[in-house]
């Protein structure tokens, strides 16, 4: 009696057939041409899902440089000033504060701009020295 193994068989193209539904003609029903479309869409999601975080950190950063030049300060040196005074807020909401309620993100901005000063304060000292 040939064995065919025919249940698992069955059940992995299934598989397959579930997962490219949505797609059209012929990749959604024949099993040859749906297996190519899922394997290269799944290659699509794992390249894309490490590009997602790299595009949106790029976009916070637009929004922080927009927000803080409106305050008269560069991207790089608003980001110092909060290292400097040890916020722990991250791109992510920075981005939304200056996007959505500018006058916590001025407080932002003299916190930064108070820390830049120490700073330089603490730098000159450290030199005269």
């Amino acid at each position: 009696m040939r064995v065919t193994n025919a249940p698992a068989s069955r059940k992995r193209r299934k598989r397959m057939l579930k997962l490219a539904k949505g797609f059209r003609l012929r990749r959604s029903s024949h099993y040859r041409y749906a297996s190519d479309a899922v394997d290269h869409g799944m290659q699509y999601a794992y390249r894309d899902r490490k590009a997602k975080k790299r595009t949106f950190r790029y976009l916070w950063q637009i929004r922080i440089n927009a927000a803080a030049r409106a305050a008269g300060l560069t991207y790089s040196r608003f980001m110092e000033g909060l290292k400097a005074a040890g916020c722990a807020l991250d791109r992510k909401v920075l981005a939304d504060i200056a996007a959505t309620d500018s006058g916590a993100f001025a407080k932002l901005v003299e916190v930064a701009q108070g820390a830049l000063k120490g700073k330089a304060g603490a730098t000159t000292q450290a030199v005269a020295a």
